[in-house]
């Protein structure tokens, strides 16, 4: 395996950040995933605006894209495999112990791990732990994930694969690594980016494509939604057949294996689609 670490590629023993990088002792840092199918991403281009966005969230300088894309290309190509999780992290870099960010300049690492494909439904469950819609890192794709860490490990020993937050005012958010769409009376809907929730790559498109709306949304939903499904740059569409004890027979169901398609069809015919 080869990694880019901090200008060009190295093997994974010798992929190396300093102990002090501010990314590993404060979590001052931002990624993105991105899913890459035969050595070709999907989406750069939007993943790499985001990354930008969540950059000055921090108060990180731009990363620049040209040297970015470089990277994804060089392990692209190092570490060829059918599909890939594509990992682009940026973080504060060398600084002292404490908050105080150093003035070294950022560290970028780019690394690339196989996958496999989704299985078409899934299930999860609701967590007593909230989203912050009015904290300081919302809407930024920052390395400060512990919270997922400790929710997927409630996921995992319940028999599911994401679990799902509320919001602090209990209105319905996202899970630790997606977004989530709800089907009522018949409708497609995806809470507001206002939720707390990350603004999706995958969601964005899925919402456009399909033309699902977006509304505040209370927890209880997941009990009366005639289908539910999640998106992430990992899991494309992924239908929900159960909430916790609710199932949800059938699924995927009709509007999710609609949605399934679009997203399908556009992707393979657009493996780059830009911001209107």
């Amino acid at each position: 395996m080869r990694i880019w670490v901090n200008g060009g590629l190295r093997d994974a023993d010798d992929a190396l950040v300093s102990v002090f990088d501010h990314g590993l002792t404060v979590g001052d840092g931002i990624f993105e995933t991105v899913k890459a199918t035969d050595g070709r991403p999907f989406a750069l281009t939007r993943h790499l605006d985001r990354l930008t966005r969540s950059a000055r969230g921090l108060g990180l300088p731009d990363p620049d894209h040209d040297e970015v894309r470089s990277a994804c290309a060089a392990v692209l190509e190092a570490n060829p495999m059918p599909l890939g999780r594509l990992r682009i992290t940026y973080t504060g870099g060398l600084s002292p112990l404490g908050s105080d960010r150093g003035d070294k300049g950022p560290s970028l690492i780019v690394a690339l791990a196989a996958t496999s494909r989704r299985p078409d439904t899934t299930a999860v469950i609701t967590v007593p732990w909230t989203r912050n819609e009015r904290g300081a890192l919302v809407g930024l794709k920052t390395t400060s994930y512990a919270e997922n860490v400790v929710a997927l490990a409630r996921a995992h020993e319940q028999g599911a694969s994401e679990a799902i937050f509320a919001n602090t005012v209990g209105q319905l958010c996202e899970g630790t690594g997606s977004n989530i769409f709800v089907v009522v009376d018949g409708q497609l809907f995806t809470p507001p980016v206002s939720s707390g929730c990350l603004a999706g790559i995958t969601r964005a498109l899925t919402a456009d494509w399909t033309g699902a709306q977006e509304a505040d949304l209370p927890m209880d939903v997941l009990e009366r939604a005639e289908e539910i499904f999640l998106t992430s740059s990992t899991r494309d569409v992924q239908a929900v057949h159960r909430v916790d004890g609710r199932e949800l027979p059938g699924a995927p169901g009709p509007l999710t294996a609609k949605a399934m398609r679009i997203f399908e069809e556009h992707a393979a015919a657009d493996p780059d689609p830009l911001p209107a």
